[in-house]
């Protein structure tokens, strides 16, 4: 595989230090430790990984941990460290396996209550690498031309080269969202910002405050992540943003009222909203969403691939079968609703929310609208978390691979229509 461009941090990226950049409690890490983490980072993906080849090439990915630990500063911050490693994602090219932070969220969280900032604005980051102000969940006409002097083009480079997931479409959304994380994390987060911006041909230069309240996908993240809105025209719209519950009572409950009212009220067409949904739990859909939805009996995947359980210390040994366990329909739930169907999808869909959209257009039950192409048909997961010795940082990787109930598409993503 040819490695990409981004993979090349820029030198002002790799070495830049600030206050913010620090470990917690200041400490750094040396050079020889931070090779031991690269070194850690290769054992647990021999380890812990059922099948790398799945999303990477494996030969370019040991490649680029050969390169990044060449020519290394004396000591680095965790920041340091994270912009090396983290220039491994692109390449593992899975949003179930890569480097990060242990807690990005309870860090922001800190920083803030701590009188500290951020990005003043939302943007939003398209694939081909243009730069928008994000206004209301939508982006704006208004392109973000530079920040503080550094072209937009160059930044969105620098940060995307950071950022994971199956697809550039992937990644451009995920780091349209996390915007203000990497900037902080790469190029700091001073005070004010000056951003050249261009709408219809004229640019202006604004200048900002930067921003100290809880950026948009935390207070998203607070709120209850399902609606209903039902429209006079006999159109039902379901938005579902995460199957991630620690409690799903209440969206079974929710659920159940929801088609009640969708009964009482005569809804002919329901469109199902997971365009933003990054995904969680199966059971949370299966109990329930498919109750009402099913009409024969489904399963949730074809064949998958995994690794054995083993004790502390022996390898496990690769594992491969058949999905065994069919889930059968409701004929008598009076609440099972028998109109049109559609699940609409995003840049945002992943995980176990590409799996309810597997289910849904490979049995039957629905068609897929919205937009595709940023997801594997066929999903990782059953994520677990590693920490590496020295700098902690995480490197995350799936237990799991699932293949599609209508079979194995190798490469294949997930797209609207059907199938």
């Amino acid at each position: 595989m040819h490695l990409r461009p981004s993979f090349l941090i820029s030198l002002t990226a790799l070495t830049l230090s600030c206050a913010s950049t620090a470990l917690a409690g200041g400490v750094s890490i040396t050079a020889a430790e931070f090779r031991e983490d690269i070194a850690f980072v290769r054992a647990t993906i021999a380890r812990m990984h059922p099948d790398p080849a799945f999303s990477t090439d494996t030969r370019a990915m040991h490649l680029a941990l050969d390169r990044m630990a060449r020519e290394l500063p004396p000591t680095l911050t965790r920041d340091q460290a994270w912009r090396r490693l983290a220039s491994l994602n692109p390449l593992l090219a899975d949003g179930h396996f890569f480097i990060g932070y242990p807690d990005w969220r309870k860090e922001t969280r800190a920083r803030l209550a701590d009188g500290g900032s951020l990005f003043p604005v939302e943007v939003s980051v398209d694939p081909d690498g243009a730069l928008h102000l994000l206004a209301d969940d939508t982006a704006s006409s208004a392109r973000i031309v530079s920040v503080n002097g550094v072209d937009a083009g160059e930044l969105v480079s620098t940060l995307a080269g950071m950022a994971h997931g199956d697809t550039p479409q992937f990644r451009a959304n995920l780091l349209g969202q996390r915007w203000w994380l990497f900037y902080w994390k790469t190029y700091g987060a001073p005070d004010s910002y000056e951003l050249v911006l261009e709408e219809e041909g004229v640019r202006r230069t604004v200048a900002m405050p930067a921003r100290r309240a809880p950026p948009r996908i935390l207070e998203q993240e607070a709120r209850q992540p399902f609606d209903l809105v039902i429209g006079r025209d006999g159109r039902a719209v379901l938005k579902v943003d995460t199957f991630g519950l620690s409690d799903p009572a209440p969206f079974r409950a929710f659920t159940r009222d929801a088609f009640a009212r969708i009964r009482e009220q005569g809804v002919t067409t329901l469109v199902i909203d997971i365009s933003r949904n990054g995904g969680g739990d199966d059971a949370v859909w299966l109990d329930g969403l498919m109750p009402y939805l099913a009409t024969r009996p489904y399963r949730t995947g074809s064949t998958y691939r995994g690794l054995t359980r083993a004790p502390a210390g022996a390898p496990a040994k690769p594992m491969r079968g058949e999905i065994a366990t069919w889930r059968q329909p409701e004929p008598d739930n009076p609440l099972r609703f028998d109109g049109k169907i559609q699940v609409r999808i995003g840049p945002g869909t992943y995980s176990s929310a590409v799996l309810f959209a597997n289910v849904m257009r490979d049995f039957g039950f629905a068609t897929l609208v919205g937009a595709g192409g940023a997801a594997r048909q066929t999903q990782s997961g059953g994520v677990r978390d590693a920490r590496l010795p020295h700098s902690g940082l995480v490197i995350s990787l799936p237990r799991f691979i699932l293949d599609p109930p209508a079979g194995s598409r190798p490469g294949a993503l997930l797209e609207s229509g059907y199938p």
